[in-house]
């Protein structure tokens, strides 16, 4: 039973949009880079626990306070009597630890211990468990998703699961004996409202509209789509077509993304596509997906309300 979907992290969302937009500066690029690979590995580990009963809760991406820390738990699962805590590796390559300390292989460069990190995460949540009126054993594991990762001179006790070990962690934990109770949903519940909704701590990097590509980015390769066509945009480079009202709306949900103060008007949405369409046809696709506020000139869109 999955209670709580995997989404991007606005911060991912973000930088994906940049990228296509602008070049973004090297520290920039290598963070997106970093945040899309590991997404990707948390969503690998997501489809192999989707065929897990569902006595089983699953809670993905919490971002909690505890103690006026902020930690964030990349999987929970909360079974019978046990939370289990996965912090998901998305590493590729060779690595190796000497004196507790973690290096990439061959340049032998230290990176963040990731035992450290989940250690933390235990403790704090430990202490978030005491303040809910919780007292459950956890159980916390690094979980090495990429078959490309090697790991030399590891302890016999690290609390890790490497790729070859994987199926038979996981089909041995689908197997444990496990009833949903209404303690475990409370739980659920209560650390689902308690998660918070943007990370206070994420990096923005500094950009304003003038200086962005305007126009339709494919949603397949990141190219700029071709002009509109018996209702289609094309893709010159991987020949993807999309529907004009899918792309208009795509392109207003990234445009929302990047400028959530600004109002969305017809004029603004026309120049940021690039002006694949028309005022007609952007009026349009706006007055069935928003509420349009104001009159002529002055008149702009805003979200419809559940």
């Amino acid at each position: 039973m999955n209670n709580r979907p995997r989404f991007e992290s606005r911060e991912l969302e973000l930088l994906r949009i940049l990228s296509r937009r602008l070049e973004l500066p090297l520290k920039e690029e290598n963070q997106y880079l970093f945040l899309q690979k590991g997404f990707e590995g948390e969503l690998h580990f997501d489809r192999e626990l989707q065929n897990f009963p569902d006595s089983f809760i699953i809670l993905n991406d919490l971002l909690l306070e505890s103690s006026n820390t902020h930690f964030q738990i990349d999987t929970l699962l909360i079974a019978g009597s046990t939370l289990f805590v996965f912090e998901v590796k998305n590493y590729e390559g060779d690595y190796c630890i000497e004196n507790e300390r973690w290096y990439s292989l061959p340049s032998k460069i230290e990176i963040k211990n990731p035992l450290l990190q989940l250690q933390r995460c235990e403790t704090l949540l430990r202490a978030l468990l005491k303040e809910l009126g919780f007292h459950l054993p956890i159980k916390s594991h690094l979980i090495f998703i990429n078959p490309g990762f090697q790991l030399y001179q590891a302890p016999l006790n690290i609390p890790a699961v490497f790729p070859p070990q994987l199926k038979r962690f996981l089909e041995k934990l689908k197997n444990t004996p496990n009833v949903t109770t209404s303690r475990n949903m409370k739980l659920a519940e209560q650390l689902n409202a308690r998660c918070l909704k943007e990370n206070p701590y994420m990096r923005k990097p500094e950009y304003n509209y003038t200086q962005l590509r305007k126009g339709v980015p494919c949603d397949s390769c990141s190219s700029f789509l071709t002009p509109l066509t018996q209702g289609y945009l094309t893709c010159g480079e991987c020949g993807l077509k999309e529907k004009a009202d899918t792309a208009i709306i795509r392109c207003v949900n990234e445009y929302k993304v990047l400028f959530p103060d600004r109002k969305i008007t017809t004029k603004t949405i026309v120049d940021w596509c690039g002006g694949a369409f028309s005022e007609k046809t952007v009026r349009r696709v706006l007055s069935r997906k928003y509420i349009i506020q104001g009159h002529g000139k002055y008149s702009y869109y805003t979200e419809q309300q559940n």
